[in-house]
C-alpha cells in the first residue's frame, strides 16, 4: 500500500566531503528510489554536519585572509548553502536513478527556514558538534573567536559547537505540501532547516544554531501528515547495552519501552538518543503512524517488516 514516507538521511549517506558525498549520494538514490518505486510518496530530510562545518571553515579562513574585504558569514547563510549544494547531488542522481527505472518524477529542493524560539534552553549551553575534528592546536587558535565554542569530543579530538534548539514550525510548509500532494519529491529541512526567530513583526532573522536534522524531520512528517517517518543511520537496528557483550537489537519499541530506555541512559546524546526521541514523538503524534530506524540500505526491507527498529504507540 502506498504511503506517505519522510525520510531523514544520516551523515553515512551523505559522505565528508565533495568527492566523498558525490560516491555516497549514487547509493543513497537507489535506496530512496526502491521506495519510489513501489509507490511511495517520498519526502527527503538530510543532515550537513560535516558540509555546513566545511562552509563554515572557509568562510572563517576567507574573513581572517582579508578582513577588510570579507564580513563574518553567518551560521544561518552556511546553513542555507549547505542545503543548496547538497540538495543539488540528490536531484541530480535520484533523477538519474528514477529514469534509469523508466520513471518521470519531478525533484525539487526548497531552501527551508524552520523557525525556533529565541528564548530556548538551548541557546545557553551549545552542545552541537559541527564541522571537522581538530587538533588542540588548532582548536586553541579558532577558540579565540569570541563567538566560537569548543569542546573535546569523547576523546576523538576538538569540535567547534553550537545550540541546537528545537524546531517549532516550517516556515515553507505550504510550498512542500503543495508539491508533495501532486506527486514530487521533495528534499527540504536540509541540515534540519536553517534556523530563524521572529523579530517582533513580519521578518525572520537568521540564528547561530543547527537545528537536529531528526527532529525536523519529525516536525515535517506531522505537518505533512505522513504516514511513516524513517530514520536512516548508520546501524540496521536500535540496541539496548549497544558495544557490550550482552548487546541486544530492538526490532520493535513501544513508547513505554522507549520512555525506560532513555531513562535508564541506553542511548548516547548526540547519536541514539535523538534518533528515538524523534521517532518516539512521531509515532504518539497520531493514530496510525509509525516510526523506523534502520541502515540506508535496509530501508525498503524495513518498510516491508522485514528489519530495522519500528516504533509505534
Amino acid at each position: 500500500m502506498s504511503k506517505k514516507i519522510v525520510i531523514a538521511l544520516g551523515g553515512n549517506a551523505l559522505g565528508n566531503g565533495l568527492a566523498e558525498q558525490k560516491i555516497a549520494v549514487v547509493e543513497t538514490a537507489k535506496a530512496i528510489a526502491d521506495l519510489i518505486e513501489e509507490g511511495h510518496n517520498v519526502v527527503i530530510a538530510h543532515g550537513n554536519g560535516p558540509q555546513v562545518g566545511m562552509i563554515q571553515n572557509a568562510m572563517t579562513a576567507l574573513e581572517r585572509s582579508e578582513p577588510e574585504k570579507y564580513s563574518h558569514v553567518p551560521l544561518s547563510v552556511c546553513v542555507a548553502m549547505s542545503q543548496g549544494y547538497i540538495g543539488y547531488d540528490l536531484q541530480c542522481f535520484l533523477r538519474e536513478e528514477l529514469l534509469n527505472r523508466g520513471i518521470k518524477k519531478s525533484i525539487s529542493t526548497i531552501l527551508t527556514q524552520v523557525q525556533v524560539d529565541p528564548e530556548d534552553p538551548a541557546f545557553k549551553n551549545p552542545t552541537k558538534p559541527i564541522g571537522a575534528f581538530m587538533t588542540r592546536e588548532e582548536a586553541d587558535a579558532l577558540a579565540k573567536d569570541p563567538r566560537i565554542t569548543i569542546i573535546e569530543d569523547s576523546g576523538r579530538g576538538y569540535r567547534r559547537v553550537v545550540a541546537s534548539p528545537k524546531p517549532v514550525a516550517i516556515v515553507e510548509i505550504e510550498a512542500i505540501r503543495e508539491l508533495v500532494d501532486h506527486g514530487h519529491v521533495v528534499v527540504a529541512c536540509g541540515g534540519g532547516g536553517i534556523p530563524v526567530t521572529s523579530d517582533g513583526g513580519n521578518g525572520l532573522r537568521g540564528a547561530g544554531a543547527v537545528i537536529d536534522k531528526d527532529f525536523a524531520a519529525c516536525t515535517l512528517a506531522k505537518q505533512l501528515d505522513a504516514d511513516t517517518l524513517i530514520i536512516l543511520t548508520a546501524v540496521e537496528k536500535v540496541a539496548i547495552r549497544f558495544g557490550k557483550p550482552d548487546q541486544k537489537d530492538l526490532d520493535e519499541l513501544t513508547p513505554q519501552e522507549a520512555r525506560r530506555y532513555i531513562a535508564d541512559g541506553e542511548f548516547a546524546p548526540g547519536s541514539m538518543l535523538p534518533k528515538v526521541e524523534a521517532a518516539l514523538d512521531f509515532a504518539e503524534s497520531k493514530e496510525g503512524r509509525a516510526s523506523l530506524i534502520t541502515l540506508l540500505e535496509k530501508a525498503k526491507d524495513g518498510i516491508s517488516g522485514k528489519t530495522g527498529t519500528h516504533i509505534h504507540a
